[in-house]
């Protein structure tokens, strides 16, 4: 095991600083990746807990990622964030997992291409996810996992399986990225600011089917279709350049976006462990159990609501047309035939 944690007097200041809670303990699979790079130092600042939590970082990779853990340890340590507690690096899915509260889960070969399909990347991927499914069954009885490594909700459907001990409920996986995005592309449209636009959803597997919600999307209190009147950017203009956006980036600088998935995760946890407000909701993949015709079981991107940042509900009773009822069936057709290839992995 490789391993480097804060030195001991640094551990012992902190520990008189008695005005700041418990620290919460948040492992990272993936973490010398530039997700994760561009992630950690806005926890450590107090970007996803707030800035009276204090927080222990685990960052798990595998051993030959080690000296880039070393390199994030030393910068972590440079910028003296008053709320990082403890650092470790560690090849350990164990250790890196064992009691956390908190596992996020950025893990995964890149496929060939960024326009592969969830296959190839099924392909590559899905045995990190089984692996990591058993360790956190073995170690982290009481965590919450955030899935993001590609295809996140089969992936995340992969290591709840293998963590049978750990309730469905508290397996998330991303798809805010693609609600950001939407988010950013109806304010442009509109020449409003982001913070006007609000309760834009995304439903089902990220990938090409995926629906943006716009009909039942708002801006400050009127429906955003009240004040965009053109169903062919609606249907076709909106969806593609959301599922664009990550080849766009390819093309301009030979990697995927980082700055706007580390935004996402941080939005993802903060929506999960906070009421929300009302008439909000907020997206992610869970675990169906049937709603909008979804087969339950599946992990499936859906509106949600929290009303105490523990556990999250279904928002129920959302209107669909014939174009949105169409996309969700084409998520469903597609997350069961990758469910389907991923059973050898259900283990």
């Amino acid at each position: 095991m490789n391993s480097v944690r804060w030195p001991n007097a640094a551990r012992q200041q902190f520990d008189l600083q008695d005005q700041y809670a418990e620290p919460i303990h948040v492992a990272i699979s993936g973490a010398a990746g530039s997700v994760s790079y561009s992630l950690v130092f806005r926890i450590a600042a107090g970007g996803m807990f707030g800035t009276h939590q204090p927080i222990v970082l685990r960052c798990l990779d595998v051993a030959e990622r080690q000296p880039s853990l070393e390199a994030l340890r030393m910068e972590l340590y440079e910028c003296a964030f008053p709320l990082l507690v403890d650092f470790q690096a560690t090849a350990d899915p164990d250790e890196a997992f064992k009691d956390a509260d908190w596992i996020i889960l950025l893990a995964g070969r890149t496929a060939p291409m960024p326009h592969s399909d969830h296959r190839s990347a099924l392909e590559l991927n899905g045995p990190i996810y089984r692996d990591h499914g058993q360790a956190i069954n073995r170690c982290a009885p009481l965590a919450r996992v955030l899935v993001v490594g590609t295809p996140s909700h089969t992936n995340c459907l992969i290591a709840m399986t293998n963590a049978p001990q750990l309730p469905r409920e508290r397996w998330v996986a991303l798809n805010r990225l693609y609600q950001i995005r939407a988010t950013a592309l109806i304010a442009e449209k509109l020449r409003v600011p982001v913070s006007h636009v609000n309760r834009v959803n995304v439903w089902g597997n990220p990938g090409p089917h995926l629906y943006v919600d716009f009909h039942n999307s708002f801006v400050g209190d009127t429906p955003a279709s009240h004040l965009i009147q053109d169903r062919e950017w609606e249907c076709k203009t909106l969806q593609r350049e959301v599922m664009s956006r990550v080849e766009e980036h390819f093309q301009l600088r030979g990697a995927a976006p980082a700055a706007s998935a580390a935004q996402a995760i941080l939005g993802t946890i903060r929506a999960l462990t906070a009421p929300t407000s009302v008439l909000n909701r907020f997206g992610a993949g869970v675990v169906s159990d049937g709603s909008y015709g979804v087969p339950s079981g599946l992990i499936f991107g859906f509106p949600l609501r929290t009303e105490d940042g523990q556990k999250w509900n279904i928002v129920q009773g959302l209107y669909h047309d014939d174009f949105a009822i169409e996309c969700l069936n084409a998520s469903i057709t597609e997350l069961q035939d990758e469910a389907a290839l991923a059973i050898r992995f259900f283990e």
